[in-house]
């Protein structure tokens, strides 16, 4: 068996105006540096094996300080990537509503079947990063291994697990807050929810 320790990247400059950031590569805020700090005070203590991250700045600043505290190198998987929102990119929702309100809808009915115009497939997201996992696991079959990525893509990828409606992954995962720890176990094909939205200082260890 596998535990993952799924993070989503420390707050960004888009955060306070809820724009939606996919392949834009934004800046984490100061509080969004804190965060990786305290993510990283977290590690130190945490047995972790390996520490993997998207590409991204925001994600691979938040992931650098535990990997360090861990004496871990830090691995980058293109696979970790945010979706892409396509003509959402860079977008509040009202602003989305003033330039394609009958898309904005249908999303908000089902964020699967009908994405955002010009965005990714959440379920070739779900996939690619499923993929990336079961990779992982594979080397680490024993491991603990944090992986620090994106709310949308960390929210279609439990769904895909965890055998829930990928539509309705915004319904039953609402939010993803900012360098909490969501923690999933994988063995062979199943896969296991353990915590959801944890703060890492306060996270006690998982029951074996």
């Amino acid at each position: 068996m596998t535990d993952f320790l799924l993070v989503r990247h420390g707050e960004t400059v888009w955060h306070a105006e809820n724009r939606y950031a996919g392949r834009t590569d934004v800046p984490l805020t100061d509080r969004g540096r804190e965060q990786a700090r305290s993510l990283a005070q977290w590690a130190a203590t945490a047995d972790l094996t390996a520490v993997w991250s998207s590409p991204l700045s925001r994600a691979r600043l938040t992931a650098a300080p535990a990997a360090d505290a861990c004496g871990l190198p830090l691995h980058i998987d293109e696979r970790l990537y945010e979706l892409d929102f396509g003509q959402g990119e860079g977008l509040t929702r009202d602003e989305m509503r003033q330039r394609f309100p009958q898309h904005v809808a249908a999303f908000l009915a089902d964020p699967a079947d009908h994405h955002l115009p010009g965005g990714e497939h959440p379920r070739h997201a779900a996939e690619r990063a499923a993929a990336c996992l079961a990779d992982i696991a594979r080397d680490q079959p024993h491991g603990r291994v944090l992986v620090v990525a994106h709310s949308t893509l960390v929210r279609v990828l439990l769904c895909h697990l965890l055998g829930i409606p990928l539509g309705a992954y915004r319904r039953v995962l609402p939010q993803l807050h900012n360098a909490a720890l969501t923690e999933i176990r994988m063995t062979d094909d199943t896969t296991a929810l353990l915590r959801l939205n944890a703060p890492a200082l306060a996270a006690a260890p998982a029951l074996p």
